[in-house]
């Protein structure tokens, strides 16, 4: 009889988690999956990256026609609006999607126990009403809202990003709260269906922890499209008024208050580790002042046995991290050398045009030395330029003595793809001469990352 009912248990089927009970199984271990929600793939898959992306990509299609944009390129239309068939469309690739891993769960034989974990010791798990041993424990279950404090969220009137994704129709005003990536991709959503859209953060710039360059270009091109935005502005209270809402804000320096009204109000102000009701304590786990896990280079808590990956662990809360982290885990349970890079994750908003960064900012870059920097405008870049597509740029930042590159960030429509060659380069040392002279496929947007590679050794061609 074995000592323990499975090898390797996973406790979160989100990005980090499923990944790991399947790279596990492949590995040849016994692997169970313990996930509470009645479909795979965390939140990510359910009401997070990928329905957000459905809306996102849709709304874009509604914009592009109503706004003009397809009149000036010969295609006259007149659209029409059919918000539950968008909804059906955002629906589907969900179930598409969660079946998927619902498929790989039974042909990578992972056990999927269903129900919430709870912690009896530090190897036994009580799923639902089962209780279960193993030998060693992945701690993957994600992260969830942050709430405002004094705001309640009724998913009526006041909604965080997951009735965001619901709202049955489309608000005369949309309040904001919150100018980070959620905030803005599902403001944009909203703002491109017709709805007005206020954008209410506390700090005096958007997207905390992005290029400052980036930043200033990005809030340039969101008030352009029509988003208005109130930085260096808190929120001190959202009342109910039947169907709407006033929101109170102030200065967050202090000064006068005002009120704004709104028929929905987003919060959308972060996300907190997913720790309450595991009984951390029986395993002899605590949290730390962020109530994030903490671990070592191999993803092992101090208890042995015990590891703990994705959101609820120190890092940035992106799935791709979560993903990398799940195969790492998995290999290290299993024996072999597990790693992930976490100098070099990178970072993407999916608005329109989406941006994208990866590596060091400049002002950080400039903190740890001399640098070089190269820009180069998406509007000399030839296909943004037939795609009508001319804002934004690429930006390379190089260590002056070594011209290695510390960092990439990109602002043009397709900034989430363009940014893997920049990570790829940079995992492997790349010096900004090497992407110079790395062949390019023309015409590309991937072009600009070249153009501004070269920019940074001094031999720009096309500015």
């Amino acid at each position: 009889m074995a000592e323990y009912d499975f090898d390797v248990l996973v406790i979160g089927a989100g990005p980090g988690g499923y990944v790991a009970a399947i790279r596990a199984a492949q590995l040849g271990l016994r692997v169970a999956c313990a996930e509470s929600r009645e479909t795979l793939g965390g939140t990510c898959l359910n009401v997070g990256c990928i329905p957000s992306k459905a809306m996102l990509h849709a709304s874009e299609y509604f914009d592009a026609a109503a706004n003009g944009a397809m009149a000036k390129m010969g295609i006259k239309v007149t659209p029409e609006l059919d918000l539950d068939t968008m909804h059906a469309q955002r629906l589907d690739a969900v179930k598409g999607l969660t079946g998927g891993i619902e498929y790989l769960f039974k042909k990578n034989k992972v056990e999927w126990l269903k129900g919430r974990a709870s912690f009896q010791d530090s190897t036994t798990v009580k799923v639902g009403d089962r209780t279960v041993t193993a030998r060693d424990i992945v701690i993957a279950t994600g992260s969830s809202v942050t709430p405002l404090p004094g705001v309640e969220v009724d998913q009526r009137v006041v909604v965080d990003s997951t009735g965001a994704l619901e709202l049955p129709k489309v608000p005369g005003h949309l309040v904001v709260i919150g100018g980070g990536v959620i905030g803005l991709e599902l403001g944009s959503v909203w703002r491109r269906l017709g709805a007005k859209v206020t954008v209410v953060e506390y700090l005096d710039q958007i997207l905390p922890g992005f290029d400052g360059d980036v930043r200033k270009e990005s809030l340039k091109l969101f008030k352009k499209q029509g988003i208005e935005f109130k930085t260096g502005t808190k929120v001190t209270g959202v009342a109910l008024n039947g169907d709407k809402a006033t929101v109170t804000v102030e200065p967050a320096k202090g000064g006068e208050a005002e009120t704004i009204e709104a028929d929905n109000v987003l919060v959308a102000i972060g996300r907190r580790p997913n720790t309450d009701g595991l009984n951390l304590e029986a395993a002899g786990l605590s949290v730390n002042q962020r109530g994030q896990i903490e671990i070592d280079h191999d993803f092992a808590t101090k208890v042995d046995g015990i590891w703990a990956i994705g959101d609820v662990v120190p890092g940035p809360m992106l799935a791709h991290k979560a993903e990398d982290e799940g195969i790492a885990v998995a290999e290290n349970i299993a024996g072999q050398t597990g790693i992930v890079n976490h100098d070099l994750i990178p970072s993407v908003v999916y608005t329109l045009p989406e941006i994208a960064g990866v590596g060091l900012t400049e002002e950080a870059a400039r903190e740890k030395g001399e640098v070089k920097v190269g820009k180069f405008p998406m509007a000399g870049n030839s296909r943004a330029k037939t795609n009508h597509e001319p804002d934004g740029f690429v930006k390379v930042i190089s260590d002056a003595k070594t011209d290695r590159v510390l960092g990439v960030w990109i602002i043009t429509s397709v900034a989430g793809t363009m940014i893997a060659q920049a990570t790829q380069a940079m995992e492997f040392g790349a010096t900004s001469e090497d992407i110079a002279y790395t062949c390019h496929a023309h015409p590309t947007h991937s072009e600009a990352i070249k153009e501004a590679a070269m920019a940074v050794t001094g031999k720009p061609i096309h500015i």
